[in-house]
């Protein structure tokens, strides 16, 4: 595969940071094309040249940080749950611009609001191989509602905690969800 010019990854960078700063600041369907070329300092041509439309900007935007989550899901699974959720949390940290305006913001309710809805399918997903089927625990529970349980509460507490200006530091999240969902699971 070549490798893709810097100037296009920076270019590409500054339209999804001047999208997710602008969906911070009104809703989603108010911006416009040129909004986006001039918080990113580029021509409404510059944009078509990379994206359809503002849409596939966000879509594209938002299958990267999938992308990267899954990524993460790959080699989270071997490890304890305390453990493989610190990079996570440092994650929702790292990008907290685009988790707050995705998660916990008003202003994304013009966006595409399948977001939340895929993101818990995909910790719903990730969680599976995790249900605890040796001790004898989880017997008489349905995975389905295992699932639901801990792909809800892992969401919300995300959301909580972005909503709230991160209280806590990413390690200390980390274990306090990783002993939840491990009594859960």
């Amino acid at each position: 595969m070549p490798k893709m010019d810097r100037r296009i990854i920076k270019t590409q960078e500054s339209l999804k940071k001047a999208v997710i700063e602008l969906m911070s600041e009104k809703n989603f369907d108010d911006i416009t094309i040129q909004d986006i070329a001039d918080r990113a300092n580029v021509n409404r041509g510059t944009i078509y040249l990379h994206y359809q439309d503002k849409y596939d900007l966000l879509d594209k935007l938002i299958e990267t940080h999938f992308n990267e989550l899954g990524e993460m899901d790959k080699w989270a699974c071997e490890m304890d749950w305390i453990d493989a959720l610190v990079p996570y949390f440092e994650y929702f940290e790292e990008n907290y611009l685009f988790f707050s305006t995705m998660l916990a913001s008003k202003a994304a309710k013009g966006a595409p609001s399948s977001f939340r809805t895929r993101l818990l399918a995909s910790f719903m997903e990730g969680f599976k191989g995790e249900i605890d089927r040796d001790s004898g625990r989880n017997t008489d529970l349905s995975e389905d509602v295992m699932l639901q349980y801990a792909g809800t509460a892992y969401v919300g507490v995300i959301e909580w905690w972005i909503r709230n200006g991160m209280p806590y530091p990413p390690q200390v999240m980390a274990r306090q969800v990783g002993t939840l969902l491990e009594r859960s699971l």
